[in-house]
């Protein structure tokens, strides 16, 4: 074999070396993607399901669409700095701004963010809204919670296309259970 044809083989040979390096490095990163992933979600359900985050969450579903019905209270929400006593409205609300950021820059992805918390991503923006507008109003902050009310936005428009739930439809149901007369 003339050295040319060696020489060939050796460049082709290089080629594949270097593309199966860096198909490897790419799968390498793939997997250090979805390590870090299930990290970032693990903290998000811890923090979730804390007693803190859980009192804060009551909070805003019961009792903040309450206070929102009176003016004085209202005037009280827009006070700078916000009074202490509204502090677990923006505990949820700075929640789901940072969890707005890790879905838009990829960090977590959206489908299991949407089917793990959208419901809770979705209850909380529609009680949290008012006074957020509010509060970009009278800050002349168009950006406050923009996260947040980007995460809301993809969640309604996954729950518009995932009407009956994400349930794979090829895998069968479980037998049904009798329903409680409670329930009826």
């Amino acid at each position: 074999m003339s050295p040319e044809w060696l020489g060939a083989i050796a460049s082709i040979a290089t080629l594949f070396l270097v593309a199966a390096s860096a198909i490897a490095a790419l799968l390498q990163m793939r997997h250090m993607r979805n390590a870090n992933q299930i990290v970032a979600l693990t903290e998000i359900r811890e923090t979730l399901e804390s007693p803190v985050f859980h009192a804060a969450m009551i909070y805003v579903l019961r009792e903040l669409p309450k206070l929102s019905e009176d003016p004085e209270m209202r005037r009280k929400m827009l006070g700078v700095p916000l009074p202490q006593e509204f502090e677990q409205a923006r505990t949820i609300a700075t929640f789901f701004e940072s969890l707005g950021v890790f879905v838009k820059n990829g960090a977590i992805g959206r489908a299991i963010t949407f089917d793990m918390w959208g419901d809770a991503i979705r209850n909380s923006w529609d009680r949290l809204a008012p006074w957020i507008v509010n509060r970009r109003h009278i800050s002349h902050n168009i950006a406050l919670f923009e996260n947040f009310e980007y995460l809301a936005v993809l969640c309604h428009e996954f729950k518009k296309s995932h009407p009956g739930g994400t349930y794979p439809s090829r895998v069968p149901r479980m037998p049904a259970v009798a329903l409680w007369p409670e329930a009826e």
